[in-house]
């Protein structure tokens, strides 16, 4: 008896959504705003050096405050992202390959590469972590290419 080719079963929808109200960002918020304190009030920096270092931590301040939700679907045909008021979506069929890239801080960003060359960036706080986006991606036949600590 012929074997017949088994094909594998299309991929289940994928799902990924999280908060900007973290307890990292809670933990790395507060101790920025302490460190402020300490370096004012106990090292008597100047207040004017103070106010220039607390100008980092105010976007923090208003994720924290706003605590906006930001995610990434992935369908059999099609994903899609959001963050705030940004969203996106692309074909599947459009996407040549799927870049990661470990930054210096070691934070890893996606870039959806297009056959027609186009190059789209996912916002760093819609990308749920590496290892499972890369998965799904395998898992619906897109090649991934991981770049390791380059510096473009």
């Amino acid at each position: 008896m012929p074997e017949t080719p088994v094909t594998p079963a299309p991929a289940e929808g994928y799902s990924f959504s999280r908060r900007g109200r973290s307890r990292a960002a809670i933990l790395a918020t507060g101790g920025w705003l302490a460190a402020l304190l300490v370096l004012w009030l106990v090292l008597d920096a100047a207040l004017w050096l103070v106010i220039l270092l607390a100008l980092p931590v105010l976007p923090a301040l208003a994720d924290l405050i706003r605590n906006p939700l930001s995610g990434l679907k992935i369908s059999a045909s099609r994903i899609e992202w959001f963050t705030g008021k940004l969203t996106g979506k692309a074909d599947l069929a459009e996407i040549a390959m799927v870049r990661f890239d470990t930054r210096w801080d070691f934070s890893v960003r996606a870039t959806l590469i297009l056959k027609n060359g186009k190059r789209i960036r996912l916002p760093q706080e819609a990308t749920p972590p590496h290892q499972e986006t890369e998965a799904e991606f395998q898992k619906r036949g897109i090649r991934t290419e991981r770049h390791h600590f380059t510096a473009f």
